[in-house]
């Protein structure tokens, strides 16, 4: 009986390389996830953690834990003092599936090779704050020339600082700039060993208590210095498994509607002073004039899109990255994108 060599080959090298197949490493067959690993920078004053917005809300409804409980994933919370940068670590590392950060932290290590995915839009247009000691007679940016400025280098706080302080023509070079992160900043500046620094609820906390004015913010600036935030993942776990990755982003839907229902403004203060240990005055003075529909929709849209690009570019301006990046290129497959508009004959 003659055999041809094709056919000798599929007789036996095919069921053969099946074999090998099916022994392959992880690197080529995604491995079965057992826990989902979230990063937040932590912006807890107390022994509790809190990332304010959507994860403090994902935690307190216990949210992706109901979602994953059938699959027998674990969701595992991590919060980090470090913020951003440490954040940007841990990614490299591989200890991290996603993560919550401010635009900056996210651009940064995009630029510097990271293989994240942008998932989700998680804030925008979050109010900052010139916080200075009283009696200092700082009322504007321009009386900052040659101060000692407190600012948490690589999160999204230096990213809206530089960002106020261009609107005005100046740069940090104008500035004897400190790098302190959050609650060092909080701390010296109530100290009086700086003259100013640049943040959000834990600057207005120092008001509080008569530690620091509060002469000028970023609304005060047409909105100059506004922050944005995003949800990332890493681009292995975002390929691998694209299923999970859309089981979490419908998960974080349920707390989005939840968060942009201004009804629930009080709730949220609540929530977050607690966990956050933040007197709720301040939040409701920070959150006074703001609407939550507004801040915290996470679709990537059109205008979050165009202002994230924006951030991209004045970071590599300001030379925080080496080279600017197109947003667009970064989108997951999976990302939270406007429903697409109704056809004209869909609409009466």
């Amino acid at each position: 009986m003659n055999l041809s060599i094709n056919r000798v080959f599929n007789l036996f090298a095919v069921p053969a390389l099946a074999a090998v197949v099916g022994w392959l490493p992880p690197l080529a067959q995604a491995a079965e996830v057992k826990e989902i690993r979230i990063a937040v920078p932590d912006l807890s004053a107390g022994s509790q953690h809190s990332g304010g917005g959507v994860t403090d809300v994902l935690r307190d409804q216990q949210l992706l834990e109901k979602a994953f409980a059938a699959d027998g994933i674990h969701i595992q919370w991590n919060y980090f003092k470090g913020a951003g940068p440490v954040i940007n670590e841990a990614f490299a590392n591989g200890q991290v599936d996603f993560a919550y950060l401010g635009d900056l932290a996210a651009i940064i290590g995009k630029a510097n090779g990271l293989d994240t995915r942008l998932l989700a839009a998680t804030g925008r247009g979050i109010k900052h704050y010139l916080g200075v000691a009283p009696g200092s007679n700082i009322k504007t940016l321009q009386d900052l020339k040659g101060k000692r400025v407190a600012v948490f280098r690589g999160t999204a706080t230096q990213l809206s600082f530089d960002a106020a302080l261009a609107s005005q023509g100046l740069s940090e070079k104008d500035l004897k700039v400190i790098n302190l992160d959050f609650n060092a900043a909080i701390a010296a500046l109530a100290a009086k060993q700086i003259d100013a620094t640049w943040g959000s609820t834990g600057v207005s906390a120092l008001k509080q208590r008569g530690l620091a004015e509060l002469p000028l913010n970023t609304r005060d600036l047409g909105g100059a210095g506004n922050v944005q935030a995003v949800l990332v993942g890493s681009g292995r776990f975002v390929d691998e498994h694209p299923e999970l990755v859309e089981k979490l982003l419908a998960a974080q839907e349920q707390a989005v509607h939840w968060l942009t229902q201004d009804d629930n403004k009080q709730a949220y203060i609540q929530l977050v002073s607690g966990l956050a240990s933040y007197p709720p005055a301040i939040l409701e003075q920070d959150l006074q004039n703001e609407q939550l529909s507004k801040i915290f929709p996470s679709t990537l849209d059109a205008d979050f899109l165009a202002k994230l690009q924006a951030s991209v570019d004045l970071a590599a301006q300001q030379r925080l990255i080496r080279k600017p990046f197109k947003v667009e290129q970064w989108l997951a497959p999976q990302a939270t994108r406007p429903a697409p508009a109704p056809l004209a004959a869909d609409r009466g």
